[in-house]
Formats: structure tokens, C-alpha cells, sequence
């Protein structure tokens, strides 16, 4: 049952909260009385973030990071335990997207998509690992998408660096399962972001470009309190949106049928 404040006094880590689905989750801990550690790579919107969430300044610290390059990703971990003392629950939120065709990106702009989504994400996982199983408690919140499950128009690299993050992380979660250490796979369908808008082209630059389908989505805000709900039953995998989530299901037992149907789909 979901009791309210259940993580009251959580120290929970958010990377990409300066935008989106990671604001949305800071906005949700702050409001259960966690304490937060935010991350992203720009500071001026963290610090947006930080205003809005109006909390004393013992309850929050912001921690730079550009997942892109976590060479110091130790370090940072460091100053991160060392202000509250430990870290509860990491959310490997921060990632970019894509909107180009397969056959005009170049393989550089397929690297800097896993660079940042997967080995970024796995980078600051396994920094703070070892301390979540020296606590023998902790979870890992891992902010996939349905493209994680399936390919999509103008997403090859974007779907392949979500495919990449289940395979690890399922992996992940057997090997750590006696150590009392939870993984959690979150799947968001459409979920009206700025995804979309900061999403790469194929030379790279942003799409700047809302998509329809992301407009129509569910609130961030209601993806953040679902998320929290999962947390606190102990889900291994989650699916939140709206009707766009049936395409995994079909893409499960009717994959013929999945295939005709997901190329008639906009493209966009």
C-alpha cells in the first residue's frame, strides 16, 4: 500500500533533473520530505529547479554531471555521500534522444547517443554500487522508454541504447538481489517533455521540434507519482502513458501483426 512520506529522509539522487520527468520526480521526492542531490549538466537549470523546490538549503545539494564524460564519476560520488552521509535511491534519468533515419546519422552521433544514455547511466551506477551493497539496502531507478522494447521510426540509436540498458539492468538486478538492492525499470510511453525538442538530428544539432504525440502525452508530473508508487511496491518493470503501452503487448504475441501496424504509424 502506498503510505504517504515512505521516503521521508531518503537521500535520493536524480540525474537529468533539471528538465522533465527528472524535475517532475525532484518536485515529487521533495514533497515525501527526501533529501536531493540533483544532477544534470546545466547549472543555471538546476538551480531553476532548486528555487521551485523552495527546500532548506540541508535538504538539497546540487552536483553537476555531464554523463557524457564521467572519467570522475568517482569523485562526484564522493561529494555526493558526503553530504548526507548515504545515498538511498539513484535515478538514472538524464539521456538524450534522437529524430534522424539510420542511414543519415553517422556512427559518431550513434556513440555520443550510447555514450550518454548507456555507458553514462552505467557509469554512475556502478560508482554508487558499492556503497548500496556495503548498506545492504538502496535502489536503482533506471528511466528506459516502450523504445526500449521495440524500434521506431528515426530512434535506431535511441531504442538501441534503451535495449542496452535492459539487458544490463536485468542482469544487474539478479546479481544484486540477495544484497537487498532493487531495480526498477521504468518504460515511459508519450510524456509530455522537451524530449522531443532536445532531441539530435543526424548532423547533431537539436530537433527543436515538439512532436505531436509527446504534446498529447501524460503530465511528467503523473509519470513522477507513478514511478514513486512502483518504488514502493517493489515493481521490477513499469509501463506509463496511454494507449500508445498496448504496442507491447502486441509486439509480445502478435509480432506479424505488430510489424504491420507499427509501419503505418506517423512518422515523426
Amino acid at each position: 500500500m502506498h503510505t504517504m512520506n515512505s521516503f521521508h529522509n531518503k537521500v535520493v539522487w536524480i540525474t537529468g533533473a533539471s528538465s522533465g520527468i527528472g524535475e517532475a520526480l525532484a518536485k515529487a521526492f521533495a514533497a515525501e520530505g527526501a533529501f536531493l542531490i540533483l544532477s544534470a549538466r546545466r547549472i543555471d537549470e538546476l538551480l531553476r529547479v532548486k528555487t521551485i523546490l523552495n527546500l532548506p538549503e540541508e535538504n538539497i545539494f546540487i552536483l553537476p554531471l555531464d554523463l557524457a564524460n564521467t572519467s570522475g564519476m568517482d569523485q562526484l560520488t564522493q561529494r555526493a555521500i558526503s553530504k548526507f552521509g548515504r545515498i538511498d535511491i539513484l535515478v538514472n534519468n538524464g539521456g538524450v534522444s534522437q529524430r534522424s533515419l539510420s542511414k543519415n546519422t553517422p556512427i559518431e552521433i550513434d556513440r555520443k547517443i550510447m555514450e550518454v544514455n548507456y555507458f553514462g547511466t552505467i557509469a554512475v551506477t556502478k560508482s554508487v554500487l558499492p556503497h548500496m551493497l556495503k548498506l545492504k539496502s538502496g535502489s536503482i531507478i533506471v528511466i528506459s522508454s516502450i523504445s526500449g522494447k521495440f524500434g521506431f521510426y528515426f530512434r535506431s540509436a535511441y531504442s538501441a541504447s534503451k535495449h542496452a540498458l535492459h539487458g544490463f539492468f536485468e542482469s544487474l538486478r539478479m546479481e544484486i538481489y540477495n544484497d537487498n538492492v532493487k531495480v526498477l525499470l521504468v518504460c515511459p510511453g508519450r510524456i509530455k517533455t522537451n524530449i522531443s525538442v532536445k532531441a539530435l538530428n543526424s548532423d547533431g544539432s537539436k530537433h527543436n521540434k515538439m512532436d505531436e504525440s509527446t504534446e498529447q502525452g501524460i503530465s511528467a508530473e503523473e509519470c513522477a507519482k507513478q514511478i514513486l508508487k512502483a518504488i514502493n511496491t517493489n515493481k521490477e518493470e513499469i509501463f506509463i502513458g496511454g494507449k500508445e503501452l498496448k504496442a507491447v503487448w502486441l509486439k509480445r504475441f502478435f509480432p506479424k501483426l505488430f510489424s504491420k501496424m507499427i509501419r503505418k504509424q506517423k512518422q515523426e
